[in-house]
């Protein structure tokens, strides 16, 4: 290995890459990894030296307070490669502001935006080969931190490890999506850590989701914790629904997660025209919509799929099918959104940054 130094980040390359092992025709969403990862360590209370080193496991003790009371947090961004072979971020920002938001509820550290931003601007650089050009094809990015310290007091670690790993991935199609509206379980309550992107809201999914998955459909749109007669987010993602030619999606807040897609298609849609609602979208709104005809579209919005739509929906054992539309304004904002994102059309809106 041969090691360098640039901006105060150690950096460690590998002697050798597993890129031409990797079929990029044929990718599994978050399943192959790039030859580097960036580690940063929090320890007697500040942030040591950086590092990028070769992709590698590591070793935790067993009472890791990780694996105890779950201190873990991640984000989830994508970097695009334009014809000109120029490497490109889409609102880095956002996603570091709400990678501290959720480090605070879980009272974990800060991480420094210069550890942040340079860490990941150095990886993609390394790495660069990896991400290939053309629509559809990305770098997914996932930082994420874990608390390190050991013992099994229920206390918060006095230790952290941030990381950054890359994943690259092809065009996202998850297939005909019939939803379950939740009638019991929420993802979130009043009080709790919706907000934040903490692992532990994607275990609490699991279950309710293979309840439907067994029922035959393939996410739940999860409802208020209180009444279950709002609609609030669809699987992982954010949601978005259609009557008639306007756009409903529900409030963020302490229980719905402030997606970085979810907004940025709002103001896509303002652009374009589109009329938009932010406000509670109730249950029986949804199914008198359906009833008579005038709910048009139902999709989600996030990162990994951008833009999912929805088929039909199922509440109280019925089924209601979403009528075959040929111009939806999911693909309309889709098509937009990554257009931008692959510097195919004009950024107006200023969100790519150049690495």
């Amino acid at each position: 290995m041969s090691t360098t130094q640039t901006n105060k980040i150690e950096t460690i390359k590998a002697t050798s890459s597993k890129i031409n092992e990797v079929d990029f025709s044929n990718l599994s969403f978050g399943s192959v990894f790039t030859d580097h990862l960036f580690e940063c360590d929090y320890k007697n209370g500040e942030w040591q030296k950086p590092v990028i080193k070769p992709y590698a496991p590591f070793l935790l003790d067993p009472s890791t307070r990780v694996f105890h009371y779950g201190q873990a947090i991640f984000e989830g961004m994508k970097a695009y490669k334009d014809d000109n072979n120029d490497v490109w971020l889409f609102r880095p920002d956002e996603n570091y502001k709400r990678f501290n938001t959720s480090a605070v509820r879980m009272a974990m550290p800060e991480v420094p935006e210069e550890i942040f931003m340079s860490g990941l601007n150095q990886l993609l650089q390394l790495d660069e080969a990896w991400i290939k050009k053309g629509k559809g094809n990305s770098m997914y990015i996932r930082p994420f931190m874990i608390a390190t310290g050991t013992g099994v007091i229920a206390n918060p670690s006095d230790e952290y490890k941030f990381m950054i790993i890359l994943s690259p991935v092809s065009s996202y199609y998850s297939g005909d999506v019939k939803v379950l509206i939740a009638e019991h379980f929420s993802r979130a309550a009043n009080g709790g850590i919706g907000a934040a992107k903490a692992a532990g809201n994607y275990a609490a999914q699991f279950y309710p989701t293979n309840l439907a998955n067994k029922e035959g459909f393939q996410q739940v749109i999860w409802t208020d914790d209180a009444t279950h007669t709002k609609l609030e987010e669809a699987g992982t993602m954010n949601v978005f629904f259609r009557i008639n030619d306007t756009l409903l999606t529900a409030p963020v807040s302490e229980r719905i997660l402030d997606g970085v897609t979810r907004k940025t298609l709002i103001d896509l849609a303002k652009s374009e025209g589109i009329d938009v609602e932010i406000r509670s979208v109730l249950v029986s709104e949804l199914v008198e919509a359906a009833k008579n005809g005038t709910l048009k579209e139902i999709f989600g919005a996030g990162t990994a799929a951008v833009v999912s739509p929805i088929s039909g929906f199922s509440y109280q054992d019925v089924y209601y099918e979403l009528p075959k539309i040929e111009f939806t304004m999911a693909l309309q904002l889709k098509t937009k959104l990554e257009n931008i994102q692959n510097k195919l059309e004009e950024d107006t809106f200023g969100w790519t940054v150049k690495v």
